[in-house]
């Protein structure tokens, strides 16, 4: 028997997602500010068996390129215009009665208790279908919305998010699974199952209890995209899912190689952790078909758009630089391990930075696969077997065409081979990706306490 290979899309709440063409693209729905526009993605994705789909999101309007945010809402450039997803992920679970959904917030700009709050009660609203993706921000513009002149440092933002993780964890503890009783005749809830929290850290002081009782998964499932050495090791920790952008096979053989070897130290089993490298699909009843809807995707990106959100990604300004020649000895404040790999990228292609921006236009750094079904699977099932992934990310070049286009087509040939699920069997986000029971300690401490 084939392993068993997870599914899931990549969203934000917006006509832009790593496609910055697909706003321009003739099969590209534009009603982003409208329910209806979500619902399609969700059936899709849920009719081709996803476990989730997950909303990345960023708490600004690009405006490092130029130092401008004007020409990021001209040519559409990604995040340019944006809803808060947890409130979309909420109208997808009304339109879905099995896939999971991944909501981003930051540890940087919110506090333990609200999170712990508001995915406390996500969770319970969406039957245990609720992910938290955890980011840290790492864009000036961001800080700016929150009182802030700068982001923190790229050690700092990751202690400080260590810690986070530590409070929310306590405060989704404070409720035992069994406190709320709700006896007309007696008890409300026990208040001996009911505990304070009592974190008090650098960055926080929180007392608990949480308001909102235990939730289905007691927690949602944890996600990050640590790509940095100092990421990767935050993921180890925490994570459940990994979200990965790497180009080559060599590159995702060896993030998932590197990853899976640092979960011992924390107590943990490589199944403890699913990765999931992205790829945008072009599905074609030909392998012709497929390549020339690849080219005319690929025309229509702009790569001052791909420039914009690059600068806004590392936050560095990318318009001081001559578009005819390729970046060299660049410092970049923003996501470390991400521009390692456009970096690479460069060198073996010999990129200039507006080539550089024209792929980043077309799909941040992912790899395109362009085939028909079978040709699709053969490439994902190569992955799996070449140790690479535990599943995929799916990101759209149009929506929600490329989900329905998948998850027709590509899904049946991936169950054909006994890749990919026929039906859900369970109920919880958990369920679906094989995970234990969430435990409510935070790694270190579950080791002390063992």
């Amino acid at each position: 028997m084939s392993k068993k290979m997870h599914l899931a899309g990549f969203l934000m709440a917006s006509p832009m997602t790593h496609s910055h063409a697909m706003w321009r693209h003739p099969r590209g729905a534009l009603n982003f500010l409208q329910p209806d526009f979500y619902a399609a993605i969700a059936r899709a994705a849920e009719r081709g068996f996803f476990d989730f789909v997950f909303f990345a999101d960023v708490l600004a309007v690009p405006g490092r390129y130029g130092d401008d945010f004007r020409q990021a809402l001209a040519v559409g450039a990604q995040t340019a215009a944006a809803l808060d997803p947890s409130y979309v992920a909420l109208s997808m679970a009304s339109a879905t009665r099995h896939l999971g959904l991944g909501v981003t917030r930051s540890t940087t700009y919110y506090a333990p208790y609200d999170i712990a709050r508001a995915f406390g009660t996500l969770d319970h609203l969406t039957g245990g279908r609720i992910a938290w993706n955890v980011v840290t921000s790492n864009a000036d513009a961001e800080a700016q919305n929150f009182g802030f002149r700068q982001h923190l440092e790229h050690e700092s933002r990751y202690e400080r998010a260590d810690e986070f993780l530590e409070a929310t964890f306590g405060l989704w503890a404070s409720w035992e699974p069994d406190a709320l009783v709700l006896d007309k005749q007696g008890l409300f809830a026990d208040p001996a199952k009911v505990h304070r929290t009592a974190h008090r850290g650098r960055w926080f002081d929180t007392a608990g209890p949480l308001t909102v009782p235990s939730s289905p998964q007691k927690r949602p499932a944890i996600m990050q995209a640590g790509s940095s050495g100092r990421g990767k090791e935050f993921a180890a920790r925490w994570a459940e899912i990994i979200f990965e952008i790497d180009p080559t096979p060599e590159g995702r053989k060896a993030y998932y190689a590197d990853v899976k070897g640092r979960l011992a130290r924390y107590g943990r089993r490589p199944d403890d952790v699913k990765i999931f490298p992205s790829f945008i699909p072009f599905v074609g009843e030909t392998e012709t078909i497929a390549r020339e809807k690849q080219a005319f995707h690929n025309e229509l990106a702009d790569p001052i758009a791909g420039l914009i959100t690059l600068s806004a990604h590392f936050d560095h300004d990318f318009s001081r630089y001559s578009l005819d020649e390729p970046i060299r000895n660049v410092a970049v404040g923003g996501n470390h391990g991400l521009f390692d790999v456009a970096q690479r990228v460069t060198a073996k292609d010999n990129l200039t930075l507006r080539d550089l921006g024209k792929l980043y236009a077309q799909g941040v750094l992912l790899p395109q696969i362009a085939g028909t079904p079978s040709q699709i699977a053969d490439q994902l099932e190569a992955s799996i077997h070449n140790e690479e992934a535990d599943g995929f990310i799916v990101s759209a070049a149009y929506l929600p065409g490329s989900f329905e286009e998948f998850s027709d087509f590509v899904v049946p040939e991936l169950q054909r081979r006994g890749l990919v699920r026929t039906r859900y069997e369970g109920t919880t986000l958990r369920d679906h990706l094989g995970l234990a029971p969430a435990t409510l300690l935070p790694p270190s401490r579950l080791q002390a306490a063992e």
